[in-house]
């Protein structure tokens, strides 16, 4: 089973891309193939090289402007030949030469599990955050557990099933296109595993320090509601999470670009809607999550 390796960069971190390449460059039991995609820049020069006896690839992939996350993730996956492809941010490395092993052996031996999220470190010795345990109950991340979303930047996904379900959304351009891949991957019958032994390292940076982090958080959970719930559990999600932003956040600015995205994603076309089946949103539910939060 080949694995691939697809790395986004903006071509403003030089030393860590470097650092990302060589932790895959690295991996054992097998080469990783690796495509660094720069989104609207210049890849800069790796450094990084394979090893003795490794004869690992890396590709390079110019985009002409910067099209977002998803669209970026997915002119990746069109540039890879490996049957599980693996995600990483270009400031992340992974903790061990042992990440591509481990996955290969779950997905030769598990064809229901579609996406292996992993375990996401501080490299500075902190506690982490909470938004890296993707499950409602993040209190101990070193427990694995079966889940219904994973981090984008931080996981493997089986190419087949990626494809299956059309990718990730690119109009989303950031924010919440994981999670609409993930339950479109549920609804097909696809497991999603949060694996706690699979490990990378990422600096403890806030979402916040995109510009357009509320209106696009906003306006993406009011699309991934459109396109992927039963109107009536569409209903109940987005009253929650205006409920829960109304609560949670304290500043006015913030509040009044979560509600100008809030409002886009009712306007704007929100792309193909797929409703899960009721059944699919039921397995949600006995997984500790159901569609309404």
């Amino acid at each position: 089973m080949k694995i691939s390796c697809v790395i986004l960069t903006m071509g403003n971190r030089v030393a860590e891309l470097d650092r990302a390449v060589a932790s895959v460059l690295d991996q054992i039991d097998g080469d990783v193939e690796v495509v660094v995609v720069g989104n609207g820049a210049d890849v800069p020069e790796i450094t990084a090289m394979p090893g003795p006896g490794n004869s690992a690839t890396i590709k390079v992939v110019r985009l002409p402007h910067n099209s977002g996350i998803p669209a970026g993730r997915n002119r990746g996956v069109e540039e890879c030949s490996g049957d599980v492809i693996l995600f990483l941010d270009d400031d992340g490395w992974y903790a061990n030469p042992r990440v591509a092993a481990h996955v290969r052996d779950r997905f030769a031996t598990e064809p229901d599990l579609a996406v292996v999220s992993f375990r996401v470190m501080d490299p500075d010795g902190g506690n982490g955050q909470r938004r890296h345990v993707p499950r409602l109950r993040a209190g101990n991340p070193e427990r694995s557990s079966p889940v219904t979303t994973f981090l984008g930047g931080a996981c493997a996904i089986r190419r087949s099933a990626y494809l299956q379900v059309g990718g990730q959304p690119e109009a989303f351009f950031y924010a919440h296109e994981e999670t609409d891949l993930a339950w479109r991957l549920l609804g097909q019958g696809y497991r999603i595993e949060y694996d706690a032994d699979t490990v990378m390292y990422h600096p403890q940076v806030p979402p916040t320090r995109h510009a357009q982090f509320y209106r696009l958080n906003a306006r993406n959970r009011v699309w991934l509601a459109r396109r992927n719930l039963p109107w009536p559990l569409a209903f109940v999600y987005l009253f929650d999470w205006i409920v829960l932003t109304l609560v949670r956040e304290r500043s006015a600015t913030s509040l009044k670009a979560w509600f100008r995205g809030f409002f886009e994603g009712l306007r704007e076309p929100a792309g193909e809607r797929r409703p899960m089946s009721w059944g699919t949103a039921w397995r949600m539910a006995k997984l500790g999550r159901p569609p309404i939060v």
